[in-house]
């Protein structure tokens, strides 16, 4: 399931979310320790798959779940959206757009309704057009994951949607390149083509998330994005997905994920 691929990535990196220290050693260090949390990223993650199940309004959903987890955090576009009664977008193209999205990918069949889909998921809020294009490409990736496709073809398709000569980063540059040049941020664009390039360069789930550990980055955001193509594409994380989410989830978002 996507969708633990993308919860247990943010799990993984919340901790380094704001503050990665420059001597972690990031290919042996503890991914799930006691310091680690869920956050925002996994409350609206499962808001997305509860308005699909639900059959109700994304914005509803977002706003429903937010309320009920009033303190996590939630980016600042995001916080002013709901304090306006989360009527009108905000035209952000943040990030948060594409961290939420797993669902999408894992759930539907026809690239069509994945497509559509996404594009509703994000457009409630981050109408912006690289906001909109980040759900996409983030649903879509999931869903080639979860129908066989080989990171090459996975590779090519985000290489045509973000190619270096369009793009600060790229899909198609190596991470060796990120590592020395990425700096933090939490804009959709820059975001997107370095989580898939985690994938990308992994070898299994837990490669992935040290990827993202490699990182000066938006950490539990970039592996809650990355980490839906991850689980789809090696078929499961390699850890105990239920005793995981049991540890660090409440019992209702716990459920949520067994839905």
């Amino acid at each position: 399931m996507a969708i633990k691929g993308a919860i247990l990535g943010d799990i993984a990196g919340s901790i380094y979310e704001f503050y990665r220290p420059k001597d972690l050693d990031w290919k042996h260090c503890e991914l799930f320790t006691k310091q680690n949390f869920y956050t925002d990223d996994t409350i609206l993650t499962l808001a997305c798959k509860l308005a699909i199940l639900k059959d109700i309004p994304f914005s509803e959903a977002y706003t429903t779940l937010a309320q009920k987890y009033p303190d996590e955090s939630y980016g600042g576009l995001f916080k002013d959206w709901l304090k306006r009664g989360s009527k009108k977008p905000t035209n952000s193209f943040g990030n948060g757009s594409a961290m939420r999205c797993s669902f999408i990918g894992e759930h539907f069949n026809q690239e069509s309704d994945v497509i559509k889909y996404a594009i509703k998921s994000a457009e409630c809020t981050h109408n912006h057009p690289e906001g909109i294009k980040g759900a996409i490409v983030t649903s879509k990736c999931i869903h080639m994951a979860k129908n066989g496709a080989s990171k090459n073809e996975i590779l090519q398709y985000t290489v045509s949607q973000y190619p270096s000569d369009q793009y600060k980063y790229g899909t198609d540059l190596a991470l060796a390149q990120y590592r020395n040049n990425y700096k933090w941020n939490s804009l959709c664009q820059d975001s997107v083509p370095v989580a898939i390039r985690c994938f990308i360069e992994s070898e299994n789930y837990e490669g992935f998330l040290r990827n993202v550990l490699s990182l000066d980055c938006d950490a539990d955001t970039i592996g809650a994005i990355g980490g839906g193509i991850a689980e789809e594409f090696y078929k499961g994380t390699g850890f105990n997905d239920d005793k995981l989410l049991k540890q660090y989830l409440d019992d209702y978002l716990y459920e949520l994920v067994q839905l």
